[in-house]
């Protein structure tokens, strides 16, 4: 069902993107996205460490992991896969699980397209709850999507 008026708004506003280019083949920054062992390196934000990764990267299979702030607190994900198509496309849901009471479920979409040996890479994010929790998770993306960029260029 499409979204009309008002609620349409709501949703675009409620979303959020983010693109970016990276330097390294789009099979590379596929694999150190869906990779544990790599996603160990640079998922999260800047300064915080990931300390747990597992993934069932198939469509139906979960995810969860683990990040650790510069004080020592965890903060525990996870999801499900809904799609994936190697090297091109993953949609997953996300939510934080918060003192082990899930939070509301978002869904994630990145695609990374082929441009001349480069990769660029859409992150897209939906639904938020409120402007100021999207703008939370466009800084936390944003971090993390740098640190890709470094992991990528070194690996």
């Amino acid at each position: 069902m499409a979204l009309t008026g008002e609620s349409a708004s709501r949703e675009h506003r409620l979303s959020l993107e983010i693109t970016r280019i990276f330097d390294a083949p789009r099979s590379l920054v596929f694999k150190v996205w869906s990779t544990p062992e790599h996603a160990l390196r640079w998922w999260g934000p800047r300064n915080f460490t990931a300390h747990s990764m597992k993934m069932d990267f198939r469509p139906g299979g979960a995810w969860r992991g683990c990040i650790r702030s510069p004080e020592g607190r965890d903060y525990w994900m996870g999801g499900v896969y809904r799609e994936v198509i190697a090297p091109e496309k993953l949609i997953f849901t996300f939510a934080w699980d918060e003192d082990n009471e899930p939070g509301a479920d978002t869904l994630v979409t990145v695609s990374f397209t082929d441009v001349g040996g480069k990769t660029r890479l859409t992150f897209h994010q939906t639904p938020f709850d409120s402007a100021d929790e999207r703008d939370s998770h466009q800084e936390g993306w944003g971090e993390c999507l740098e640190r890709l960029q470094e992991y990528v260029c070194n690996v």
